[in-house]
């Protein structure tokens, strides 16, 4: 579950139950590409000696979508991926209550949501990708070439 107080929006997903908004059924976005796509992203302050590397994602990504937003709550970011408001959502240094929920509720909306690698270790890495299929694969292989090495997982 997310909520957010200021619309009023309460998102809830089960395993194998699907996610909701306010009790009405959502879906990620249905964008085949990077080509047209919102994105969302945060900095990351916990992790400053990546701030070059993630600047480097961000200069890789900007000119292929329409927009980069960065509203602050990774939680909420998630769930509007969940909802199709968002295209997609890169970040790293997040800690496991900052993912959780929103991750679930992608998964049950029909997207993907990885570790820089394509793998599952976003919860222990804090490093995560998550977006319709197509967006996801997309991402992922856009910043993987500036990646360090140790973010590659």
């Amino acid at each position: 579950m997310i909520y957010d107080p200021l619309r009023d929006e309460l998102y809830t997903a089960s395993r194998g139950e699907g996610a909701l908004l306010n009790d009405r059924r959502i879906r990620v976005s249905g964008l085949t590409s990077l080509d047209g796509a919102l994105l969302g992203t945060g900095f990351p302050f916990r992790m400053q000696e990546h701030i070059d590397t993630y600047l480097n994602t961000f200069k890789a990504l900007y000119p292929l979508v329409s927009d980069i937003r960065r509203a602050g709550s990774a939680a909420l970011d998630l769930a509007y991926v969940a909802a199709g408001r968002l295209d997609g959502f890169w970040e790293l240094g997040l800690k496991e209550w900052d993912m959780a929920a929103g991750v679930l509720l992608i998964q049950e909306a029909g997207g993907f949501s990885t570790d820089f690698g394509g793998g599952n270790d976003y919860l222990k890495t804090g490093n995560i990708v998550a977006a319709s299929p197509r967006v996801h694969k997309e991402i992922l292989q856009t910043i993987q070439p500036h990646l360090s090495k140790g973010l590659k997982k």
